[in-house]
């Protein structure tokens, strides 16, 4: 008996000492990062990599017409080329690209749905302009009025919209503002939400560019903007897009055309190949057929140049780590999912792989825990990265659990 006494108490010696260290820990352990090279070797990872930066075109390729311009690539926001892209000018019907943004978004939230009757008020039905003569009290669904705006450009219809959402187009322009605010538009002020011009209203190439991005980051906003001719008010109403490019150019997913005397010939056209998006916007071109060469110009210059490649490791990535202070000694590791990235056409085959993991991380571990990255290079410049994450939970060890493991060693002795 006296022996059993005497180790239980060296247990709880034991125990205590084991325990110690974790309960003098109040922030976590500098652990070493090891960069995992695509040759299988680790180093120490110091290297500060610079981001890709965007860059413009080169204008000696491209003979744009208008006034401003922009090409984009969606998933990165990368800058393929500009020309006075932050020269702040009237957008015209542009402008309704940030009113189909609120609308898509007031659609994923909840807060209106397709199948909402609107009751044209005679605010909206006075718009002027491109419309399809909404008539006061004339009831008309969020579907029929999305479509309105998107394929004839509807002034009324965009208004009728703005109304049904905020309660006015006032308060509508507001919302408008402040998620222009949110998007880092810093060169943009909306003063109606259809685009007829104004004093104040303004943007630029850059900013449309940038709301542009957002919009089609809904998949739904696409099933209205490639539609070439449809009709409203069972058949009575013919809708022809003002959007040539959705019927001439391969791949044009949208987005929307403007013009008025002040603003010229305006487009922000958007298309897809081979796995990438790009966005062209074109402000104050002479003509409108010269808006839609611009355009064109912009999109097969971005296609023929670059190109999206899926970055993936060639080596395996790390299973687990371990946990330092941990009830359990290592936890198992996981990645985000592949991504795609832009690289330069020629480049596809120079892009190399850095996997930069903790090798021991600090309990509490909470799952979904970053504990390392994957970056993808070319060229030494970054294109992007991939986390590396905790698949579990791991608590912290304490002393009644390094006693309870002494306990458990003893009497299975």
């Amino acid at each position: 008996m006296k022996k059993k006494l005497m180790q239980m108490f060296l247990c709880l010696g034991l125990a205590w000492i084991l325990c110690v260290p974790c309960i003098a820990d109040e922030g976590p352990m500098p652990s070493v990062a090891t960069e995992y090279m695509s040759e299988g070797m680790y180093n120490d990872f110091e290297s500060q990599l610079q981001p890709v930066m965007p860059t413009a075109g080169s204008a000696a390729e491209l003979e744009i017409g208008a006034t401003s311009a922009l090409l984009m690539e969606r998933s990165t926001g990368r800058v393929l080329y500009e020309k006075n892209a932050d020269e702040r000018r009237a957008p015209a019907s542009i402008t309704k690209v940030m009113t189909l943004l609120l609308t898509m978004e007031a659609i994923d939230n909840g807060k209106i749905a397709l199948t909402d009757r609107v009751v044209a008020s005679a605010h909206a039905c006075h718009m002027g302009g491109s419309q399809i003569w909404l008539e006061e009290g004339e009831i008309m669904t969020v579907d029929h009025l999305i479509k309105a705006v998107c394929v004839a450009s509807a002034n009324d219809a965009a208004v009728a919209l703005g109304e049904h959402m905020a309660g006015s187009e006032e308060a509508f322009v507001t919302a408008m503002n402040q998620r222009a605010k949110q998007l880092g538009m810093s060169n943009t002020h909306f003063v109606n939400c259809c685009g007829l011009d104004a004093p104040e209203h303004y943007t630029t190439a850059r900013d449309i560019a940038t709301m542009s991005r957002e919009l089609i980051a809904h998949p739904l906003i696409a099933e209205y903007s490639t539609i070439w001719m449809d009709t409203l008010r069972n058949g009575e109403t013919q809708l022809v897009n003002t959007n040539k490019l959705v019927r001439f150019y391969e791949g044009a997913t949208g987005l929307k055309t403007g013009t008025t005397d002040e603003a010229g010939y305006c487009v922000s056209a958007t298309a897809r190949k081979n796995n990438m998006d790009l966005i062209a916007v074109v402000l104050d071109g002479a003509t409108s057929d010269g808006r839609f060469s611009d355009a064109k110009q912009l999109l097969n210059f971005g296609f023929a140049n670059w190109t999206m490649v899926q970055g993936k490791s060639d080596r395996p990535l790390p299973q687990n780590i371990g946990v330092k202070g941990g009830v359990t000694e290592r936890v198992a590791v996981f990645s985000e999912p592949d991504r795609w990235f832009l690289v330069e056409k020629g480049q596809e085959h120079d892009i190399t792989v850095k996997i930069t993991i903790a090798e021991t991380a600090q309990a509490p571990v909470v799952a979904g825990q970053v504990v390392g990255k994957v970056t993808y290079l070319c060229e030494n410049q970054v294109l992007g990265e991939q986390r590396l994450l905790a698949a579990a939970d791991v608590e912290q060890r304490n002393f009644w659990f390094s006693f309870g493991q002494m306990l458990k060693s003893l009497f299975a002795l």
